[in-house]
């Protein structure tokens, strides 16, 4: 209602009053609209916003010189433009990391996050924190790669146990295109030629949907998806100390 009664005061206003200032010196219309100006310039906002986030503060600052330097129209155009720049980086670009267990439980978390968190021998368990779509496919691809590459030039330097499996963890994958079961198909065939195996963790209702009707399932093997990370590190380590990957029978997980 505040609303409401602010626009019935300013259409008054502009029917019934502006003959009143009709006679106001130019200088005086101009005072009014910088001290409202000033007052519209919040200091201890646009900090916050740095301390924060640096792009929100590119947004405040892209709009207030848009604004400024040309008008209120531009200035919304190059706030839009900005936010669905960052929207798009975020889509093509998103967040992988490496997970590991913490100590005495049975949770995994980033290991950049927590740094007391144990890695797995043999095992590289990956975070994908973001829905699989054309825009992100290819990205997640060489990602998760490179992970692959990292991990393996870790194990050898240090003389540990050879990586076995690749454990994806997609609790955070709400959905998946077409491009990113492809996606997935390459890397199960990548993984292979380099004698590991593939396996997925918590993969949501509408993702095993796609992956069912794209026969990605038969492909991998139902025995090869699990409900939890832990589940899938169980698994693994189980057969990591019965059998190699290529010559383990089927584990039907409950």
């Amino acid at each position: 209602m505040s609303n409401v009664i602010m626009a019935i005061a300013v259409m008054l206003t502009l029917l019934f009053l502006t003959p009143l200032f009709y006679y106001t010196p130019l200088v005086v219309l101009s005072a009014i609209i910088i001290s409202a100006m000033l007052g519209l310039i919040d200091y201890e906002a646009a900090i916050h916003l740095w301390n924060v986030d640096k792009f929100d503060f590119l947004v405040c600052i892209g709009a207030y010189a848009g604004v400024v330097f040309a008008s209120v129209e531009v200035g919304l155009v190059i706030a839009v433009a900005i936010s669905v720049v960052r929207l798009l980086l975020f889509v093509a670009r998103p967040r992988t990391s490496v997970l590991g267990n913490l100590p005495d439980s049975t949770i995994y978390r980033n290991v950049e996050q927590y740094p007391n968190a144990n890695h797995v021998h043999g095992v590289l368990i990956l975070e994908i924190d973001a829905p699989i779509y054309f825009a992100n496919s290819s990205y997640l691809r060489e990602r998760i790669s490179r992970w692959i590459d990292e991990e393996e030039d870790k194990l050898k330097a240090t003389g540990k146990t050879s990586l076995q499996y690749v454990i994806l963890d997609m609790t955070a994958v709400g959905n998946i295109d077409t491009s990113g079961i492809s996606m997935l198909e390459e890397l199960k065939k990548t993984t292979e030629r380099r004698e590991l195996k593939l396996v997925l963790a918590n993969p949501g209702a509408e993702v095993m949907k796609k992956l069912n009707k794209s026969k990605f399932l038969e492909n991998i093997g139902q025995e090869w998806i699990y409900l939890t990370v832990g589940e899938a590190v169980e698994a693994c380590n189980f057969k990591l100390h019965t059998c190699k990957p290529e010559e383990s029978q089927p584990w039907n997980n409950v």
